[in-house]
């Protein structure tokens, strides 16, 4: 008879097969072991099967267990989604999350904050842009994204809301071909102006005029970070880079780290921007979150 399986038994199966031990599966589901025991000898009943062989210091799934298990775990993760999906509408949950992302953004961030976002939030569709410098902020200031993360742009325009996520280490490279490469100790502002400089452009024209990171005289400017980073492979100039681009390059010799006299590339802060008079929803909200204990972590 399976009218008396409630979804607690199912929940309570899980944790412990993916704990390994009742007592473990009683402090994540904050139960005394007692109550777990209870609740998984409750289910076998229900069941007619044996889930666990109780021999030894750990209980090991049965046959049969091993084969429920799968299923027990499919009911439980469609609940929450159903709850987290009911939750949501009744919070408000965005239609559609539309985001603009800088491009110096990790990548390794985006990636595993976004896949627990499709897990989260499966029926809310995704747009995503990424972009450079003050194109992140035209996007949010014209209401094509409502949620943007920027690095490059360390000014807010008027009209949009900041909020610190965290920062991420940025390098000045060079080609071991190039004669910067071969400086003894800090390159000199001298040596920089006979190289040239490859930098990252805007493809909006909210920073006409105002250059960031620019210290050398003969300079290529490129839309795209990709492209950038294959000048620089090349050896066609040097340039300041995310540590996380260029970490491979740097280990494998096809990149070196220079340091330059004065103020260095150092650290670049990111920070959400929205618009002043649209907050986050659920989604973004939750997003946000991610991003910053995705990197802590």
């Amino acid at each position: 008879m399976l009218d008396g399986v409630s979804l607690d038994h199912l929940r309570t199966f899980v944790a412990a097969a993916d704990q390994g031990s009742f007592s473990a599966a009683g402090r994540a589901l904050g139960r005394a072991q007692s109550v777990v025991s209870q609740s998984i000898a409750n289910l076998e009943a229900q069941l007619g099967v044996s889930l666990f062989e109780r021999v030894g210091r750990y209980p090991q799934l049965t046959p049969h267990g091993a084969n429920l298990l799968g299923d027990a775990r499919r009911i439980v993760n469609d609940a929450e989604g159903l709850k987290a999906k009911a939750q949501s509408f009744s919070a408000g949950l965005e239609p559609e999350l539309s985001i603009v992302v800088d491009v110096m953004f990790p990548q390794g961030c985006l990636t595993d904050a976004l896949a627990g976002f499709k897990k989260r939030f499966a029926s809310t569709p995704l747009r995503l842009h990424v972009e450079a410098l003050g194109a992140v902020a035209q996007m949010v200031l014209d209401g094509r994204c409502g949620l943007g993360i920027t690095g490059t742009l360390p000014f807010a325009p008027p009209g949009v809301a900041t909020e610190r996520l965290f920062s991420e280490k940025m390098v000045t490279v060079v080609a071991p071909g190039s004669p910067l490469a071969s400086s003894k100790g800090p390159v000199t502002l001298r040596e920089v102006l006979d190289e040239t400089q490859l930098v990252l452009s805007d493809r909006s024209s909210r920073t006409d005029g105002i250059d960031y990171g620019v210290q050398g005289k003969n300079i290529w400017r490129l839309a795209d970070l990709g492209a950038k980073h294959a000048f620089l492979r090349a050896g066609l100039g040097w340039g300041h880079m995310p540590h996380w681009m260029v970490a491979d390059d740097l280990a494998s010799g096809r990149l070196l780290s220079i340091e330059l006299e004065g103020p260095s590339a150092g650290l670049m802060p990111f920070q959400a921007i929205y618009s002043t008079d649209q907050l986050p929803g659920p989604a973004g909200r939750w997003l946000l979150g991610q991003f910053s204990n995705t990197r802590s972590g």
